[in-house]
C-alpha cells in the first residue's frame, strides 16, 4: 500500500521551497534581535544578535581594578558563551514557530 501525497511530489517540493523561504526570511529578521548575557554577577555583560555575532561587551570598571587579567578574561569568555547560547535558543525557538516544530535537516 503506497502513501499518496495530495498534489504529488511536485506540490510537496513547492511547499518545502516556501517553507525554506519563510525560514530564510525569519533568519534575516532575527539578525536585528539582540540578547544580553552576563558573567561574574553581571560585571561583564555582552550583547549578541540573532546572526550570532557579538555586538558589544561591557566590563565594570571596578572589575578591572580589583581582579587579575586572567580572571577578567575568563569572565569575558563565560559571558560571550552565555550570550551565544542564548542567541541560539532564541533563533531555534523562532524558527520552530515558522516550521510548526517540524525539524527538517538542511533547512536550518
Amino acid at each position: 500500500m503506497s502513501t499518496h501525497f495530495r498534489g504529488g511530489m511536485s506540490e510537496l517540493m513547492r511547499q518545502a521551497s516556501r517553507l525554506q523561504r519563510k525560514i530564510e526570511q525569519r533568519k534575516k529578521e532575527l539578525h536585528s534581535e539582540v540578547v544580553e548575557a552576563g558573567a561574574g554577577n553581571d560585571q561583564v555583560k555582552v550583547k549578541v544578535n540573532g546572526a550570532k555575532e557579538l555586538v558589544s561587551i561591557e566590563i565594570a570598571p571596578e572589575l578591572l581594578k580589583g581582579e587579575d587579567l586572567s580572571m577578567v578574561q575568563d569572565l569575558v569568555v563565560a559571558a560571550v558563551n552565555a550570550g551565544m547560547k542564548k542567541a541560539n535558543e532564541v533563533v531555534d525557538a523562532e524558527l520552530e514557530k515558522v516550521t510548526g516544530g517540524l525539524k527538517i535537516p538542511g533547512l536550518f
